[in-house]
């Protein structure tokens, strides 16, 4: 069975003072069952436990620690380190002197400690010699795969998210990957980011915000296992970039006649994309690809005249 994406709807404002807990309801004086195993896990690394609360909206227990910085690694999904945003970062905390924002964690699956949220903070107070960083460490480990929802550090282009996404896919997929994918909507934001980052991977370069609206339209998480639900993606995959292969051809000849623009692609594809005239029902993302393959393969560049580009949008050709 196919389950659409949900709808994004914002939870409506509620009134004051009605959810979560008070105050003095936060205060947790020993830590145990998860949480207690979490605070083993911290002394045990060379760590220590210098709070411990429940967080005010869910009630989960959280130790505030100060763990050895050489003990902390971010979440190998991640999207890669921008050198320049730590760097920046590093300077910030020099000149004030004082690390004040604690990263979140989680204990990692073969020891010592992952972080979901805080790369470029862990990056920075490791670039200044710290040995030690301050973290909220959480007990539940399936914190570590809401990436997505917690990295707001920075913001994440297409290319970013996609590739987060599928790195989280394939950590999935390695823990166990008899689970349906429909289980996993939350982490994995969209369907369409799984299939891009697999597009992304393949090839870094790949300009996906041109074929992303066609793909969030028409794909949706499905109930079957992570591991046959990858190797769809990884289907769909291979036909967008044959589609790619022929639309960057006509980008090509478009180029040769002196047609500049940095949306070329977006408008190769929006020429040759069914879904424009399609009400209704549209048919399944395999039939679309291939009728855009045909289209591309038969773009007739001479038609083209500079005014038709004038009120191209979109994103640019290289929108990594």
């Amino acid at each position: 069975m196919v389950k659409r994406a949900p709808a994004r709807r914002r939870p409506r404002k509620a009134k004051p003072g009605t959810k979560g807990l008070g105050p003095a309801e936060c205060r947790l004086d020993q830590p145990t069952g998860a949480a207690a195993e979490v605070a083993e896990a911290i002394e045990k690394a060379g760590g220590c436990v210098v709070g411990l609360y429940k967080e005010p909206l869910g009630g989960h227990p959280v130790l505030l620690s100060i763990l050895p910085i050489d003990a902390v690694e971010p979440t190998p999904f991640q999207r890669d380190l921008s050198d320049a945003h730590h760097k920046r970062l590093a300077d910030v905390i020099n000149k004030t002197g004082r690390f004040l924002d604690p990263i979140i964690a989680v204990v990692a699956p073969k020891g010592g400690f992952w972080t979901p949220n805080g790369r470029h903070r862990l990056e920075a107070m490791r670039r200044l010699g710290a040995k030690s960083i301050t973290a909220l460490v959480v007990a539940d480990r399936e914190v570590a795969w809401q990436i997505l929802a917690l990295n707001t550090e920075k913001a994440h282009n297409l290319k970013e998210r996609s590739l987060e996404v599928i790195r989280i896919y394939r950590g999935l997929v390695d823990e166990d990957a008899t689970r349906p994918e429909s289980q996993f909507a939350f982490y994995l934001d969209e369907p369409a980011l799984v299939t891009l980052g697999v597009c992304y991977e393949r090839f870094p370069r790949f300009g996906g915000g041109a074929y992303h609206p066609i793909l969030r339209r028409l794909e949706a998480f499905t109930d079957e296992p992570l591991r046959t639900a990858l190797k769809d993606h990884e289907k769909r995959t291979t036909m967008v970039l044959e589609l790619e292969e022929k639309v960057a051809a006509a980008v090509k000849k478009l180029k040769e006649r002196g047609l500049v623009s940095p949306y070329l692609r977006s408008f190769v594809v929006a020429r040759i994309n069914p879904l424009r005239w399609i009400k209704g029902e549209p048919p399944p993302l395999e039939e679309v690809l291939k009728t855009m393959r045909e289209r591309a393969a038969k773009f007739n560049v001479e038609k083209i005249k500079p005014q038709d580009l004038a009120g191209t949008g979109g994103p640019p050709d290289d929108d990594g």
